[in-house]
């Protein structure tokens, strides 16, 4: 049984992400995903829109995945522990040096190995920081407005 590690934000759910997790899940039978912590996303982009409870439940209801956790607040290696991955699955814009990723990972007695997804949706809103970009350039226009 190979079992397959994803990571993300997954702050407003679109089709990059799902197409990222379907692309992870080929890589193996089981797929773990791990949301990031509030605390951890607003250290690297911005305080969430979508707190991180939301943002699990909303991953856990996907047909792809098996199962879905929180990360740790504190060290990103520490759920690896329970999971055990095979194959630890990075987005093609996630900001991870694969090499420096599988050094660690051997460091800290994990031989999992290490694919970036390189497939992705070039529609412009398969990032959520486009999404949040339309919307604010929307909200002065009459068609965003009730009718």
């Amino acid at each position: 049984m190979v079992r397959v590690l994803a990571t993300g934000t997954f702050e407003i759910l679109h089709p990059g992400h799902l197409l990222y997790l379907e692309e992870a899940k080929k890589l193996g039978d089981e797929l773990f995903v791990i949301v990031a912590r509030d605390v951890n996303v607003k250290k690297r982009k911005r305080m969430p829109i979508i707190r991180e409870e939301q943002r699990l439940k909303m991953i856990s209801a996907l047909k792809v995945v098996d199962k879905a956790m929180l990360g740790s607040e504190k060290d990103m290696y520490e759920p690896l522990y329970s999971i055990k991955p095979d194959v630890i699955a990075i987005g093609y814009d996630q900001d991870f040096d694969v090499v420096m990723l599988e050094r660690e990972l051997t460091k800290r007695g994990f031989n999992s190995k290490v694919v970036r997804i390189k497939r992705y949706n070039p529609n412009a809103f398969c990032k959520a920081e486009e999404i949040i970009k339309h919307i604010v350039e929307l909200r002065g226009e009459e068609k965003w407005k009730k009718r």
